[in-house]
């Protein structure tokens, strides 16, 4: 869950960094819909062969998965930071756009980890570390403007991922559409299918889209089509609760449609875009413990979501549990309007210099330009 995005983050050239960063979301979210359409395949076996074709088909996918580990480099910054010089060129000269943009990643992060450009050895000595000690430190004791804002983004992104409700919207879909009539359970099933199948679908399209249009872009859009959806679906569902058995049409299919659109704007953005962003903005001596509380919150919440959601619409409706969602959603719009800053285009080693300023954070950007500008323009001068 932490590993791969970072992984896939610390790899990939900066070109194409948002896409290849995506690809883990882009694969479970297959996995989750073959897992739909295995379902209704092993749904036709006897119940006591079924359950069990069904739980066992998932051990298949990790054999694969682990033999590709078998073959995977190591990431280049953790090769530096262990002083294996040589073999941090390897990769990168294999996995960078040329040779230039190789020696240009290798410069930044010999920079980052305290080592002297001028070190080229293949095994040198880097300066001993403490384990963890500091990096906790400097994360809630003493962090700077910068740590904390990107600190508070890395958490607070996680946090309205989950909080906004997608997995009350995916895993209790079959609920949802039998409150708008859909008893049978092989046609739960198969609408279950159509869900999962939209998901991959516009988690697929984000990998295409992040490099070329930015993360804000994709995220903003993404959150603000999701808070329409939850509106337009807690309409519908209360409607439906209030309808006193009498079939309300147009309300059933706003609840179908707007099921589908929670999960396609969510895949648009806020799925695959949290978790690369994450992976981009902590710095690279913190970037481990960072992107691991980014996660704890996100499985925390996913917890509390799906835990809490039968008591909270028994509680207050199930229309009543999706404007909740709604409001959560609209405030992580704000969330990510006013504090999140566009990563697009930069090495992870540049990244770090958007934060500190929270909410002025587009000066700090236009700052940053303006000084990329000038000494690009120096460096053309004969």
């Amino acid at each position: 869950m932490m590993i791969a995005p970072v992984y896939s983050a610390e790899v990939s050239p900066t070109s194409s960094r948002g896409s290849l960063t995506s690809f883990p979301e882009v694969f479970i979210n297959a996995g989750v819909l073959l897992g739909y359409v295995s379902n209704v395949v092993f749904s036709k076996l006897p119940t006591n062969l079924g359950w069990r074709f069904m739980l066992g088909f998932g051990a298949i996918p990790p054999i694969f998965l682990a033999l590709g580990v078998l073959v995977m480099p190591e990431s280049p910054r953790w090769l530096v930071m262990q002083g294996r010089l040589g073999d941090a060129r390897k990769v990168l000269n294999k996995t960078s756009d040329s040779l230039e943009d190789a020696q240009m990643r290798l410069a930044d992060i010999k920079e980052a980890a305290g080592l002297p450009l001028d070190c080229n050895d293949d095994v040198v000595s880097v300066p001993k570390r403490s384990r963890g000690q500091d990096v906790w430190k400097e994360l809630f004791l003493h962090p700077s403007p910068t740590v904390l804002h990107i600190l508070l983004v890395g958490i607070g992104i996680h946090f309205f991922q989950q909080a906004s409700g997608i997995d009350a919207v995916v895993l209790y879909s079959p609920r949802i559409f039998e409150k708008v009539g859909i008893k049978n359970v092989t046609d739960k099933l198969l609408v279950t299918i159509a869900v999962g199948f939209s998901k991959t679908i516009f988690t697929l399209v984000t990998t295409f889209l992040v490099d070329k249009v930015g993360r804000r872009v994709l995220l903003l859009t993404s959150s603000g089509g999701l808070v329409i959806s939850l509106m337009s679906l807690s309409i519908g569902l209360t409607v439906i609760d209030h309808s006193h058995d009498v079939k309300v049409t147009w309300a059933i299919a706003l609840c179908i449609l707007t099921t589908m659109t929670s999960v396609a704007f969510f895949s648009m953005g806020m799925g695959p875009i949290v978790w690369v962003y994450c992976s981009e903005i902590f710095p690279l001596r913190l970037r481990a413990q960072g992107c691991g509380l980014g996660v704890a919150m996100n499985r925390f919440m996913s917890g509390v979501v799906l835990m809490s959601f039968i008591s909270l619409y028994k509680s207050i409706t199930i229309g009543g549990a999706f404007f909740l969602y709604t409001a959560i959603a609209l405030t992580g719009w704000i969330f990510f309007y006013t504090l999140l800053p566009e990563t697009q285009g930069r090495t992870l080693e540049d990244v770090e210099g958007l934060f500190g300023t929270f909410f002025r954070w587009r000066s700090t950007s236009n700052e940053l330009k303006k000084k990329k500008i000038e000494g690009s323009s120096v460096g053309l001068q004969p």
